[in-house]
């Protein structure tokens, strides 16, 4: 009948035909779900004795079917020949639809429902729908809680041998698929399919709402959320909802307080291996993300693309309160607080509260005194990064932050900024008390002081206060003579570079300050407002003892 193809033995529940009537009978079984044959070791139940007497194989590990090629021996002849595939590297089972191959037609099978979508085995717990009663089984794990592979070296438990075996390379640091391409090793070979997909761009899974398209099913599944809102992962301490069980995880160390990753050069720690990869490419440098416009490399991928935005000027996150756009997500939510005042971080020491974590910590030092960026040049320390970088500019001289009206160039994008407040004229921060306009809120609140007539920064030496700390720092130059200052041409030393500035214009004949009445120029800009005064006979300065007042302050 194998060669007729005739099947006289019809199965009257389900019209299935078959061969020969021991294979009805047998089929049958399925139908009834009597499963006479039992194994007495651990009294799981079989509708045929053949299955049956390969079950037992798993508790005596008898494997009679070895492999002539590697040695791998199996517990049955079928599976043993769908292994010599492996090598052989046939896919005899052809899916005309996608032009795919696979080594064995049941994968052949399951591959086929991604067609039909059907889905024939379904949780009674939570009605979740599955292709393979296998993956079921192993999805119903989750409810019950049982994971019965256990890891000997550390008691780890899993749902699946498949996953135990991956997790075993843990221990072992064995990475069997390799990428040729780049050298690279991965511990499982689905990493490595995907890695591949670096290669070639494929993302074959792509989202019907916004058409982003993923290399991965999974990724995508967490893409959606961000369409419909849905975080089922909840922590229970805070109530903070997540879209992934693994950013929970991640989480739960805020509470916990743990950082198991750990950083052997500088005994520093963190609490995801993520952040300690990032971290120890500060050691090597390696800056593998190259922006192809400007040549600026990046350690992450993701700081990569934020910085792709200045090139383009997009900034697609829009504040609602007051129209700003940003380019970054998490600098649109550090702005709201602006609206909101919400200050979550507040110092132990002082009460003074930050909207910024980041922000609290560097203000920390200000009561420790801790300065751990140092200047190697000049012996100098510093308490954030960000002003030790911005120190290194005055030994290179780079202002690579550009004036289009003026082309003047500055070291800082943020003096930039407010250098333009120059051209526009725009001064937002306005004194409460005398109207004055400032375009830096640091310079408003300096001034505030000339109306309080506070000065908290004290010289003790001559017990003499001053109301900027730039301002002491300038004088206690005086008790030590130091003039760093030094003027090219004639090697005169000032203490401040702004007067050597001046000074360099005796040398040069430039007086760029220029009175538009009398056509005359000055070098200094504060001359020029004195000459001023003889414009308008202003006499802002008065004696009390002679009740005289004079347009120049004079001390006598």
């Amino acid at each position: 009948m194998t060669h007729t193809g005739v099947k006289p033995f019809v199965c009257e529940t389900c019209n299935k035909a078959f061969s020969r009537k021991k294979i009805l009978k047998t089929h049958l079984l399925t139908h009834t779900g009597v499963k006479p044959f039992v194994c007495e070791t651990c009294s799981k139940a079989f509708s045929r004795k053949k299955i049956l007497a390969i079950h037992l194989m798993t508790h005596t590990g008898v494997k009679p079917f070895v492999c002539k090629t590697c040695n791998k021996a199996f517990s049955r002849k079928k599976i043993l020949k769908t292994h010599l595939l492996t090598h052989t590297g046939e896919k005899p089972f052809y899916c005309e639809t996608y032009s795919k191959a696979f080594s064995r037609k049941k994968i052949l099978a399951i591959h086929l429902m991604t067609h039909t979508g059907v889905k024939p085995f379904v949780c009674e717990t939570c009605s979740k729908a599955f292709p393979r009663k296998k993956i079921l089984a192993i999805h119903l794990m989750t409810h019950t809680g049982v994971k019965p592979f256990v890891c000997e070296t550390c008691n780890k438990a899993f749902s699946r041998k498949k996953i135990l075996k991956t997790h075993l390379f843990t221990h072992t640091g064995e990475k069997p698929f390799y990428c040729e391409t780049y050298s690279k090793a991965f511990s499982r070979k689905k990493i490595l399919a995907i890695h591949l997909m670096t290669h070639t761009g494929v993302k074959p899974f792509v989202c019907e709402t916004c058409s982003k398209a993923f290399s991965r099913k999974k990724i995508l599944a967490i893409h959606l959320m961000t369409h419909t809102g849905v975080k089922p992962f909840v922590c229970e301490t805070c109530n903070k909802a997540f879209s992934r069980k693994k950013i929970l995880k991640t989480h739960l160390l805020t509470h916990t307080g743990e950082k198991p990753f750990y950083c052997e050069t500088y005994s520093e720690a963190f609490s995801r291996k993520k952040i300690l990869a990032i971290h120890l490419m500060t050691h090597t440098g390696v800056k593998p993300f190259v922006c192809e416009t400007c040549n600026k490399a990046f350690s992450r991928k993701k700081i990569l693309k934020t910085h792709l935005l200045t090139h383009t000027g997009v900034k697609p996150f829009v504040c609602e309160t007051c129209s700003k756009a940003f380019s970054r997500k998490k600098i649109l939510a550090i702005h709201l607080m602006t609206h909101t005042g919400v200050k979550p971080f507040v110092c132990e020491t002082c009460n003074k509260a930050f909207s910024r974590k980041k922000i609290l910590k560097t203000h920390l030092l200000t009561h420790t005194g801790e300065k751990p960026f140092y200047c190697e040049t000049y012996s100098e320390a510093f308490s954030r990064k960000k002003i030790l970088k911005t120190h290194l500019l005055t030994h290179t001289g780079e202002k690579p932050f550009y004036c289009e009206t003026c082309s003047k160039a500055f070291s800082r994008k943020k003096i930039l900024a407010i250098y333009l407040m120059t051209h526009t004229g725009v001064k937002p921060f306005v004194c409460e008390t005398c109207n004055k306009a400032f375009s830096r809120k640091k310079i408003l609140k300096t001034h505030l002081l000339t109306h309080t007539g506070e000065k908290p920064f004290y010289c003790e030496t001559y017990s003499e206060a001053f109301s900027r700390k730039k301002i002491l720092a300038i004088h206690l130059m005086t008790h030590t003579g130091v003039k760093p200052f030094v003027c090219e041409t004639c090697n005169k030393a000032f203490s401040r570079k702004k007067i050597l500035k001046t000074h360099l214009l005796t040398h040069t004949g430039e007086k760029p300050f220029y009175c538009e009445t009398y056509s005359e120029a000055f070098s200094r800009k504060k001359i020029l407002k004195t000459h001023l005064l003889t414009h308008t006979g202003e006499k802002p300065f008065y004696c009390e003892t002679y009740s005289e007042a004079h347009s120049l302050e004079r001390k006598f």
